[in-house]
């Protein structure tokens, strides 16, 4: 597989960072090729506005995901932008690397989401969800936290982690189209002992052994809709 990593994490010996670290080389070991977009050390910028764009449709209001498309379409997008999509269209699986903030991710990744995930390429019209752009690929979080374990779940003080989640698996990641597998979770990384976080590292690394064995998390298809996007009669 092409794998691409973008990691979002400031600290360079963080322990979010290692763990890219060991995705890297045992996806390398595996004969994957990897590529990584490390947000921080490349400053990449997270505010989505005009001067992404070359030229524009509308010069007077700016309709961004328009823009967007047309942009694309004409390679007149900003160049740090056509760089990234250019590694996404050649990716087969996509990490996400991050620490949880606020039950989501940073800000610097939600940028590279509201930048690189363009209309036209990755969405449009009734190609979204099983039908989006990117069908075919696969996504995955792999991120670290402060909370236990023992703290999510469906009677749990913060719930369901993948409930908290929904904006990112299900509203971004499957709304493009690609199978989202799983999340790695690295709970209560602060507090924890060096034994305890090594161990993390072994659970992370025979879940990178296994990837092919998960099963992508469900949600709903555009054929259990009408026309109209109602749900079809007996459909749930």
């Amino acid at each position: 597989m092409n794998v691409l990593i973008v990691h979002a994490h400031p600290e360079p010996q963080s322990f979010t960072t290692a763990m890219k670290d060991l995705a890297v080389q045992e996806l390398s070991n595996a004969g994957h090729q990897v590529e990584v977009s490390d947000l921080y050390a490349m400053n990449f910028n997270p505010v989505a506005s005009a001067a992404d764009f070359g030229s524009r449709k509308n010069p007077d209001y700016l309709v961004y995901a328009l823009e967007q498309r047309i942009n694309y379409e004409n390679q007149t997008i900003a160049p740090d932008i056509a760089a990234e999509i250019e590694k996404l269209v050649a990716a087969d699986l996509v990490i996400f690397s991050f620490p949880l903030y606020w039950f989501s991710i940073p800000a610097i990744l939600k940028g590279w989401i509201d930048r690189v995930l363009v209309s036209g390429l990755t969405y449009g019209g009734k190609r979204f969800y099983d039908q989006g752009g990117l069908k075919g690929k696969k996504a995955l979080l792999s991120f670290t936290l402060g909370g236990r374990e023992h703290m999510f779940g469906a009677d749990a003080i913060h719930g369901e982690i993948e409930t908290m989640l929904r904006p990112v698996l299900r509203g971004t990641l499957y709304y493009v189209g690609m199978d989202v597998l799983p999340p790695f979770i690295g709970y209560h990384v602060p507090y924890i002992s060096p034994e305890a976080r090594q161990q993390i590292l072994e659970d992370y690394k025979q879940y990178l052994q296994n990837l092919d064995q998960l099963q992508p998390l469900e949600f709903p298809t555009l054929d259990q809709f009408d026309d109209k996007l109602y749900p079809k009669k007996g459909e749930h």
